[in-house]
């Protein structure tokens, strides 16, 4: 004979019924973490200056009497042509040097996602779908400013993607006392529309698909993800043997993609995705010391923001604007009002629009530490595009063609406004937060690690 069920225990069904606290975002995450954001955001501050300066010689070479010596710069071709590698020193810098950026891209997004704060899915979800929304967002924005010419149309991807070397450096001058969790969503906000650019790049501006190289690419692919989750340990103290032994492998998987009709910086995404974030057991495990992943962040980041991104700046943002007419011209040209729009418009309202959205209707809060203005300004910076956005115009309309130079003068008009946009309403929340600074560096225990790191709830 089996007992009566007894009913469900009173407590246990209040228990039940409460609904479960929504999980804030922006919240501060670990404290080794806020040092690694914080290391990262330094020498993009220095590289963003640096893309600004080698800007701005462009522009003004471009636009002096001694422009053609610069256009014949860019256009002086080198390389070896069997290999299809013979290219103009602008196109070296646009598929060469910026898989070094993207090589970081890859470092970058596989590091948030495998050891980061965002590895966990509560915590990620919200930037995350934030920046889908700041990539959506633009792109309809141009396509219904373009949408009665198909050639033009084409540039659509053009203001998907935030240069992070630019927005920091204007963070860095507006907003040196703004929680770093800020700084830390811009980082993710601009990683993952990068990463969502390159992959826009890959399948909808890839031309003459050869599939023989692309093949042949997957070989020193291969045989570069083996050797450095095989050997992790030794190519990370060893920085000579993976200059010679990792390197040609990469160049030769870039020159294969490159070869295939895919655009080359895709190898450089693939490349950094292959880099294990995580030391081996043998080692000690994770807690033992940095990973192979930020290990070569170390080595290749000056590169990338010192050398990289500022030499294809300098080779892609020098456009002959024509005086104030030809200012006025390209404006009214739809490729440039397109991307006007959708930087400083279409941006924020994407990525704030989308934070708003998810916050009522999932468990994801806004952390009581902030204010919906802070979004607001951060998704402002967002609206710089500057990188990414000349390397697509480019992809789009070809260099040197009317429509890239009015692309160009969009995605440089756009960026301007954009900072000093974000600049007008984060100046503001800046001095709040310096009031309150003093709490981020409280240590009552002593033990190095800032209080606020360990009275998380």
């Amino acid at each position: 004979m089996t007992s009566a069920p007894q009913p469900p225990h009173k407590h246990q069904n209040k228990h039940q019924s409460e609904p479960q606290p929504r999980r804030p975002f922006l919240a501060r995450g670990s404290y080794a973490e806020a040092l690694r954001i914080g290391e990262i955001l330094r020498k993009e501050t220095v590289g963003g200056a640096l893309l600004v300066a080698a800007a701005v010689i462009a522009l003004i070479w471009a636009n002096s009497p001694a422009s053609d010596s610069y256009f014949a710069l860019r256009d002086i071709t080198v390389g070896y042509e069997p290999l299809h590698l013979e290219l103009s020193l602008g196109a070296w810098a646009a598929d060469g040097l910026l898989a070094v950026f993207f090589f970081l891209v890859g470092l970058e997004l596989k590091r948030e996602f495998v050891a980061g704060d965002l590895r966990q899915i509560s915590t990620s979800i919200v930037p995350v779908l934030a920046a889908a929304g700041g990539v959506l967002v633009p792109a309809v924005i141009y396509a219904v400013v373009n949408a009665a010419n198909p050639d033009t149309l084409r540039g659509w991807a053009i203001p998907t993607a935030t240069d992070i070397a630019f927005a920091v450096a204007v963070l860095a001058v507006i907003g040196s006392h703004l929680p770093s969790a800020l700084r830390i969503f811009l980082l993710t906000l601009a990683v993952v529309d990068d990463l969502i650019a390159i992959s826009i790049i890959a399948f909808f501006y890839s031309s003459d698909l050869q599939v023989a190289p692309l093949l042949l690419a997957l070989v020193p692919l291969a045989l570069f993800t083996f050797l450095v989750q095989k050997y992790r340990r030794f190519f990370g103290t060893h920085a000579a043997a993976a200059w010679l032994i990792l390197l040609p492998l990469g160049f030769a998987a870039w020159a294969l993609v490159h070869a295939s009709g895919i655009h080359a910086t895709v190898a450089g995404v693939l490349l950094g995705f292959a880099v294990p974030v995580l030391r081996s057991q043998a080692s000690g495990g994770p807690e033992a010391g940095p990973g192979l992943a930020e290990i070569f962040e170390h080595r290749f980041r000056p590169i990338s923001a010192g050398i990289a991104v500022p030499v294809f700046a300098f080779f892609s943002a020098g456009v002959t604007i024509g005086g104030w007419d030809g200012f006025v011209s390209a404006l009214a040209d739809p490729v440039s009002l397109g991307i006007i729009l959708a930087l400083v418009l279409g941006k924020p309202v994407g990525i704030l629009g989308t934070t708003w959205l998810l916050t009522k209707t999932t468990k994801a809060k806004l952390d009581d530490s902030y204010r919906w203005i802070d979004i607001f300004g951060v998704a402002l910076l967002a609206g710089i595009g500057f990188t990414v956005s000349l390397l697509v115009a480019e992809l789009s309309f070809g260099q040197g063609s009317l429509h890239d130079d009015h692309a160009k003068v969009g995605i440089l008009t756009a960026s301007l406004l954009a900072a000093l946009l974000a600049t007008a309403v984060l100046r503001t929340r800046n001095r709040q937060y310096r009031q309150a600074e003093e709490l981020e560096t409280v240590d009552s225990d002593h033990d190095g690690v800032p209080d606020v790191y360990q009275n998380r709830t």
